[in-house]
């Protein structure tokens, strides 16, 4: 079932080459600070995607930044300033691969 049809951006072309997939762990725990947090990284310029996810972390947030140290300056100036915050770990992506097919189950 197709529900919708997008562009897939160049993120270098953009300016933004350095992605990163950063697991945050939120407290204390409440579907109000959850929420109030995907929304406010979710408005951030630098995010692709956020994820509400179980086990030790609480979300999951895709990133696009021009540098490293962008990077750094986004999780320092963005998120762990923020009390909500307890804890971030970030994976830089070196390679995506995207399947353009999904086969009904």
């Amino acid at each position: 079932m197709i529900t919708g049809y997008h562009a897939v951006a160049d993120l270098g072309a953009l300016g933004r080459p350095v992605q990163a997939m950063i697991f945050i762990r939120l407290r204390p725990q409440s579907r109000k600070i959850m929420h109030g947090f995907r929304d406010f990284v979710a408005a951030l310029p630098e995010t692709l995607n956020v994820y509400i996810i179980t086990g030790f972390e609480d979300t999951l947030v895709h990133v696009a930044v021009p540098t490293p140290q962008a990077l750094q300056d986004f999780v320092l100036d963005s998120l762990t300033k923020r009390p909500e915050v307890a804890d971030v770990r970030t994976a830089v992506v070196f390679e995506h691969v995207r399947n353009h097919v999904v086969a009904s189950a």
